[in-house]
C-alpha cells in the first residue's frame, strides 16, 4: 500500500475544477455564484443539489450529502479516500509520488467514527423530537437552520442513544474512546462525551471531521465544551473552518481571526468566506504558523470586554512572532462579530474593518485614554504594558517601527527601549535586526521560576477543583496582576472544560506555561482547606495591586505641588493601613497544608 503526501493531497484539490468534475455526472445549471442540479445520491427530480466552487463543496438540501471533490468520488463510486484522491489526480494530470507505508493506516478508525458520528449528530439536529430546543435556540440567534446544514451542525441528546448508535453499527467502545466521542466513569461503564449540546464540527486541513465543539443547550457547565485532543486531534494545530476558509484566505491574501463558532458561521453567511476561529483555548504558535504559511496579514476581531482585549494582544503577540501584521478592528461595546452583523448588515461589519488599527497602535490608543501617557509615572507603565508587543515582534521592520513609535509617543530614547527589551530574565542581548526565533541557536529547554506566588496556587486549587475555576475569575477582575508564566496558564486552565483533564492542555500551551503545568500536575500538594488558600491568595494579590499603587504614589511625589502631596500623603497612609490589615504572616499558616518549597 501507498500512501499521498499531505501537499500532493492538496496539490490536486488545487487542480480539480468541481464543476467539471461534478458536471459528468450532474447536469449542473448556475444559479447566481453556485450550480444547481438534480442529486446524484438519492435519485432526486428536483434541483437541490448544490455545487458551491468558492467553497470547493457541494452539498443536496435533501438527502444532506456533502463535502469535497474527493468526497464526492467516494460516496458516488464507493471508493475509499486513496483510491479517490488518484482518480481525481489522474483526471486533473498531477503526478503522485509513490511512497511505501507499512500497512493500513492506522488512525483511519478513529476518521471513521468521528465521520460517521458527525453524520448521526446532524441528523439528530435536523429531525429528533429531543433536538427542539437546539432548533429553538439556532432560530434564536437570528440563524437559519437549513442555511447551516451544509456547515455539519448537529446535536448530541442526553442519554446512551448515541453509544447505542455506534454499537450497532460496530463501533468499539476503545475506538470511541481514542477518537474522544466518549470516557469511561470511575465504574468503568461508558458515556457520550457530549449531552444536550449544540455541536459545531471541527476539520483538519484534509477537511475529515476530526472533533467537535459543543455549545450547551439550556442551563449546565462550562457553556462551550471540545473534545479533549485524541488520536485525531490535538486543538492547538487546528483553527475552526481553516479546511474551508484556506483557499480565500490565499485569494484574499488576508484572514479574519474572529472567537467563537457563531462569529464564523454569521460571517460565512454573509459572504465572508477568509474567517476562522480558534478552539476554545489560547491562541497557539502552532496555529500562528498555519496562517502564516497562508497570508501575511490577519486582523483580529475580538470583543472589546476586558477579557476580550485581554486574547487580542496574546493572540497578536503570537501572530507577531510568527512575523505576521496583525491588525485590531474594534468592535462596539457590547457587540460581536455575530451580533453586529446580524443588527447591522456587513455594511456595519466592513465600516469596522476599515478603521481597524494596527495591534501595536490599538495597544497604544487604549494606554493613552487611560491617561497613562500623561505623567511620568504612567509613562513607566505604559511602556512595561508595551514591551510584550515589542519582543514578541520578530520581523525587524516591524519591530523598529514599534519602537520609533514607542519613542514618540512615550518621549523614551530609542536606547532604553531596547535596554528595557533586553532587560528580562533569561533574555539573552537583544540587538535591532536580530536573527528570527527559527534562526536562532537552539535554547535550552525553558525553565520555570521555583517561586510560589499567589497566582500558582490559584492554578492549582483549580486543577485539582474545577468548580472552583468560576468563582475565583470573580474574584479576580482585574488579572493583568498575575506573572507569566502563570498568567497564561491561569486562563488556558480557567477556560477548560470540567470533564476534560488538564494534561489535555499540554499540547496546546506556549513552552514556559506548558513546562508549569507540567511540574504542577507532578507534584504533590493538598492543603486541608482549598477555600482558604484561595482567599489567602486573592489577598497576596490585592497586598500586590496595593503595594503597585504605593510605588506609582512614591514616584509622583516629588513632581507634585503641595495640595497634591499632602493629597498623596494621605492615600500613601490608607495604602499603609489596607496592606497590614491583610495580615500576610496569616497566609504561612494557610501554606503548611502544602508539601515542597514555595
Amino acid at each position: 500500500m501507498t500512501s499521498i503526501p499531505d501537499d500532493v493531497i492538496e496539490q490536486v484539490r488545487d487542480a480539480a475544477d468541481l464543476v467539471e468534475v461534478i458536471g459528468e455526472h450532474v447536469q449542473l445549471r448556475r444559479t447566481g455564484t453556485d450550480y444547481r442540479g438534480a442529486c446524484p445520491f438519492h435519485g432526486g427530480k428536483h434541483r437541490n443539489f448544490a455545487v458551491i466552487p468558492k467553497k470547493q463543496m457541494f452539498y443536496c438540501f435533501v438527502c444532506h450529502e456533502g463535502g469535497d471533490v474527493f468526497t464526492f468520488y467516494m460516496k458516488k463510486f464507493g471508493m475509499d479516500y486513496p483510491t479517490a484522491v488518484r482518480e481525481v489526480a489522474r483526471r486533473v494530470g498531477v503526478t503522485i509520488p509513490e511512497r511505501t507505508a507499512s500497512g493500513p493506516d492506522p488512525l483511519e478508525p478513529f476518521y471513521q467514527a468521528v465521520a460517521v458520528a458527525q453524520e448521526w449528530y446532524a441528523r439528530q439536529l435536523r429531525e429528533a423530537p429531543e433536538a427542539e430546543s437546539a432548533r429553538r435556540y439556532v432560530a434564536s440567534r437570528g440563524l437559519d437552520l437549513a442555511q447551516l446544514h451544509p456547515y455539519g451542525l448537529g446535536y448530541a441528546p442526553p442519554g446512551p442513544a448515541f453509544l447505542d448508535a455506534m454499537q450497532k453499527l460496530g463501533i468499539t467502545p476503545d475506538v470511541l474512546i481514542g477518537a474522544g466521542l466518549a470516557l469511561r466513569r470511575e465504574d468503568q461503564t461508558l458515556r457520550a462525551r457530549f449531552w444536550g449540546r449544540l455541536l459545531f464540527p471541527i476539520h483538519d486541513l484534509r477537511g475529515r471531521v476530526v472533533a467537535f465543539g459543543g455549545r450547551v443547550i439550556g442551563d449546565g457547565e462550562p457553556k462551550y465544551l471540545n473534545s479533549p485532543d485524541s488520536e485525531v486531534f490535538h486543538k492547538g494545530r487546528l483553527l475552526y473552518n481553516l479546511h474551508s476558509a484556506k483557499h480565500a484566505i490565499r485569494k484574499a491574501e488576508h484572514a479574519l481571526l474572529v472567537e467563537g463558532y457563531f462569529d464564523v458561521l454569521r460571517l460565512l453567511l454573509a459572504g465572508l468566506d477568509h474567517v476562522v476561529a480558534p478552539l476554545g483555548t489560547g491562541f497557539t504558535p502552532e496555529q500562528a504558523l498555519l496562517l502564516k504559511k497562508l497570508t501575511e496579514r490577519v486582523t483580529l476581531l475580538f470583543d472589546s470586554d476586558m477579557a476580550g482585549l485581554r486574547a487580542t494582544f496574546r493572540t497578536g503577540d503570537e501572530l507577531l512572532r510568527a512575523r505576521v501584521s496583525v491588525s485590531v478592528a474594534t468592535m462596539p461595546e457590547g457587540e460581536d462579530p455575530d451580533t453586529l452583523v446580524r443588527r447591522g448588515g456587513l455594511a456595519a461589519l466592513e465600516k469596522v474593518l476599515r478603521d481597524g488599527v494596527d495591534v501595536f497602535e490599538r495597544k497604544l490608543q487604549l494606554l493613552e485614554r487611560k491617561g497613562w501617557l500623561g505623567t511620568l509615572s504612567g509613562r513607566r507603565r505604559a511602556l512595561d504594558r508595551l514591551l510584550p508587543t515589542l519582543r514578541a515582534a520578530a520581523d525587524p521592520v516591524t519591530r523598529d517601527l514599534y519602537i520609533a513609535r514607542v519613542g514618540e509617543a512615550l518621549g523614551v530614547t530609542r536606547e532604553a527601549v531596547l535596554r528595557e527589551i533586553a532587560d528580562r530574565p533569561g533574555a539573552p542581548p537583544f540587538r535591532s535586526g536580530a536573527a528570527r526565533p527559527a534562526e536562532a541557536a537552539p535554547l535550552a529547554a525553558p525553565r520555570v521560576r521555583s517561586a510560589s506566588g499567589p497566582e500558582r496556587d490559584l492554578i492549582r486549587v483549580m486543577l485539582r477543583d474545577p468548580d472552583a475555576r468560576r468563582r475565583i475569575a470573580e474574584l479576580l477582575p482585574d488579572r493583568d496582576l498575575l506573572r507569566e508564566p502563570d498568567a497564561s496558564l491561569f486562563e488556558a486552565v480557567l477556560q477548560l472544560g470540567s470533564e476534560v483533564p488538564p494534561a489535555g492542555l499540554l499540547e496546546s500551551l506556549a513552552p514556559e506555561p506548558r513546562v508549569l503545568l507540567a511540574a504542577l500536575l507532578d507534584e504533590d500538594w493538598g492543603p486541608p482547606d482549598l477555600g482558604a488558600v484561595v482567599a489567602g491568595a486573592v489577598d497576596r494579590l490585592e497586598s500586590r495591586r496595593l503595594e503597585r499603587r504605593m510605588h506609582e504614589v512614591d514616584r509622583r511625589m516629588p513632581f507634585a505641588n503641595s495640595d497634591e502631596q499632602m493629597a498623596l500623603a494621605q492615600e500613601k497612609d490608607t495604602l499603609s493601613r489596607k496592606m497590614s490589615q491583610l495580615n500576610p504572616a496569616r497566609w504561612n499558616v494557610i501554606r503548611k497544608g502544602r508539601t515542597g518549597a514555595g
